[in-house]
Order: structure tokens, then C-alpha cells, then sequence
């Protein structure tokens, strides 16, 4: 991935940024936004846990410390000198810029991790776990429209969506008949080829 900052008709294109939180304050950062009137997303789902003996479901962050924000590069460089939450660039390796991830690939992520599915599973998004598996859109159910990798996980065939080098979440079981195959090549692969 690569940081690009577009112009179009003298105005920049909000992007999706990858963004650090410390200390689990990832709630905060999103009231923060929240208020702000900034697009925002915090990978959620419910947990059970019991609390004085009484099983109880909450909702709660799936990936600690990680939230993504929808806004223009001007944009983000002022809220980071106006908040006084601790947040900072989740930062490309290579280029050493911070980390911008292709609109596509947030759409698919949403639609996934956004049902907040208390039986979604999050991995490490090392690709090498993903390529045996094949291209895929999901046509139905609550998943409908998200493309990933339909790959065997835990003994059920699921769908996994990857945000590259940060995240990838699993849906839950998907029937083969609710996908079809993908031919066409993968966007974001053209997106980041730009």
C-alpha cells in the first residue's frame, strides 16, 4: 500500500487511514470522531461473559487499539494537532508513510466485520495463509456483496475478508451456494498498482 494524497477538481479525496490507539482508548477515539462528525470504523462484535453469575453479551472491540478513519489528508493532520488522544499513523514498512487502505478493501471489511457476529474469527493477515483458496463475492445473507477468499477455517467454509498487512476477519460458515466465483482480477491489486 501506498500513501496518496488525490486531488480532484482542487479538492482531496477523503481516504481510509489505519490508525494506532494506545492504551485501548479505541472507544474514545471513536466518541471523539463521533462528535467530530468523522467517518470512523471500529472492528466490533459481541462476546458473552458472565458478571455475577449472570452470562451477559457485550459489544466490544475485536481488534485492540486499531480504528479506521475516513477523511481527507489535510483533514487527519489537523484533528491529529487538535486531539488529545494518543493516536498515531499505522506506518507502511517500506515506504515509511502511514498506511492508506484502498476504498474496496474497506467495503468488503465493513460489510464483514460491520454485522458484529460474536462467531466471526480475526487472524493475522499473512497472505500465504490465504492463496490456496479461491476469489469469491458472497451473494446472499448477511454477507451479501463482500469479496474474499472462500478457504476452509476451523473445519467450516468460510470467507475471509484482509485489509493487506493489518487485518482479516472469517466470516462465519458460508454455503457454497450463497458465492460465485470471481474471474476478473482482484481491484485492489490494480488500485495498488497505481
Amino acid at each position: 500500500m501506498e500513501v496518496r494524497t488525490i486531488i480532484k477538481k482542487g479538492r482531496e479525496t477523503k481516504v481510509w487511514y489505519a490508525i494506532r490507539v494506545t492504551y485501548n482508548r479505541e472507544l474514545k477515539v471513536k466518541e471523539d470522531l463521533d462528535t467530530r462528525g468523522i467517518t470512523n470504523f471500529v472492528p466490533m462484535q459481541y462476546r458473552r461473559e458472565e458478571r455475577n453469575g449472570v452470562m451477559v453479551k457485550r459489544l466490544v472491540p475485536s481488534v485492540h487499539n486499531l480504528i479506521f478513519i475516513h477523511i481527507t489528508p489535510s483533514d487527519m493532520k489537523e484533528y491529529k494537532m487538535t486531539t488529545d488522544l494518543p493516536i498515531r499513523y499505522i506506518m507502511n514498512r517500506e515506504t515509511h508513510k502511514p498506511i492508506i487502505v484502498p476504498s474496496r478493501e474497506m467495503e468488503n471489511f465493513i460489510k464483514v466485520a460491520g454485522t458484529y457476529n460474536e462467531k466471526l474469527i480475526y487472524l493475522n493477515p499473512d497472505p500465504g495463509d490465504f492463496a490456496k483458496g479461491e476469489r469469491v463475492r458472497i451473494i446472499g445473507g448477511a454477507f451479501a456483496g463482500a469479496e474474499g477468499v472462500f478457504v476452509r477455517v476451523k473445519g467450516d467454509r468460510r470467507v475471509i475478508v484482509n485489509v493487506e498487512g493489518l487485518v482479516a476477519v472469517a466470516t462465519t460458515f458460508v454455503h457454497p451456494s450463497m458465492i460465485e466465483k470471481i474471474t476478473d482480477p482482484d481491484p485492489n491489486q490494480l488500485d495498488n498498482a497505481l
